[in-house]
């Protein structure tokens, strides 16, 4: 099966979903068929086809704790790519049909629906397992970004995430980060320069590797310098940098940091290493920019979201 022959069994609706959300319509195909892929490996849901074959049920997906949504347009697209796989019975309800009932972003409560699912039994029960393991994953990432811009709201700084995400998910995981609040720092290693401890030591110094990242760089790439001290903070500075990583600084560095960076027109400064929740506000009030929290992604618990069945037919 092409990926035009995949993408094209989405509904409308879906695609344009996603589009509105930001994410690509094949990135989000291509997640959720390898999810789907993992579950049908070894063929047809034999438990759901022996109990439930010709029936159809309606069913919701419930908040069990608190927190911030994300991930429904994948959600969506899990249940129309689902045909590819089920043999969904033809009648007066042949197909799966959705309806979001709040919006990405949006803080739930216990016991709040996010999603209705209607249609054959067998396939709602089949969608089931991989349509949670999106929501809750996406939906924990968004909880946790929410919490960190709670936590430093009205400092003017932002928190971000970084590139320490599961392999194939980045996408869906930094569009996570957008529903709870944060901001995406570079989506892969082109879109922006970042020279860290490595690429210092082997350039022979900050100076260095900032003249030579902007030699091979196209016009207008921006060079974001790690550096663990004020001294490096200036040589990067001199050498033209228009970001700067504080690395596992101390509040009292920082703001000596953001001090001299002031004096440089258009500097950015982000905090990063040995961050959280309960020093954000100190860290956000040094007058750094933003806030770079690699857990987001890449420690952030599920949200309880379950499935639950409103009656089968």
């Amino acid at each position: 099966m092409t990926a035009e022959m995949t993408e094209a069994s989405l509904a409308p609706a879906t695609a344009r979903a996603i589009e509105a959300a930001g994410l690509g319509v094949p990135d989000v195909v291509r997640v959720v068929r390898a999810a789907l892929d993992e579950d049908f490996r070894y063929g047809a849901d034999v438990t759901s086809a022996a109990t439930v074959a010709g029936r159809t049920l309606t069913a919701d997906v419930v908040a069990r704790e608190a927190g911030v949504v994300a991930g429904l347009p994948v959600a969506l697209a899990v249940l129309d790519l689902l045909g590819d796989y089920v043999a969904v019975r033809t009648g007066p309800e042949p197909t799966l049909s959705d309806a979001a009932l709040v919006a990405d972003g949006a803080r739930v409560r216990p016991g709040d629906a996010v999603l209705r699912v209607s249609g054959d039994a067998v396939a709602v029960l089949g969608a089931e397992r991989t349509m949670l393991n999106f929501l809750t994953h996406l939906s924990g990432i968004a909880t946790s970004t929410r919490a960190w811009a709670d936590a430093i709201a009205g400092t003017g700084a932002v928190v971000r995430d970084t590139r320490k995400t599961l392999p194939g998910l980045r996408s869906v995981e930094k569009y996570a980060v957008r529903c709870g609040g944060g901001e995406n720092h570079r989506m892969g290693l082109g879109d922006a320069a970042l020279v860290k401890d490595n690429h210092v030591a082997a350039a022979g110094g900050v100076a260095e590797a900032v003249r030579a990242v902007r030699a091979a760089a196209r016009p207008g790439l921006a060079i974001e310098v790690e550096c663990d001290s004020v001294a490096q903070v200036r040589e990067a500075l001199e050498a033209g940098a228009s970001f700067i990583l504080l690395d596992n600084m101390t509040a009292p560095e920082m703001r000596e940091a953001v001090a001299v960076a002031r004096g440089y027109d258009g500097v950015r400064l982000e905090a990063s290493g040995g961050l959280e929740l309960g020093n954000a506000r100190v860290v956000a009030e040094t007058g750094v920019d933003y806030l770079s929290v690699g857990a987001l992604t890449h420690s952030a618990r599920v949200l309880d979201l379950g499935l639950d069945y409103g009656g089968a037919g």
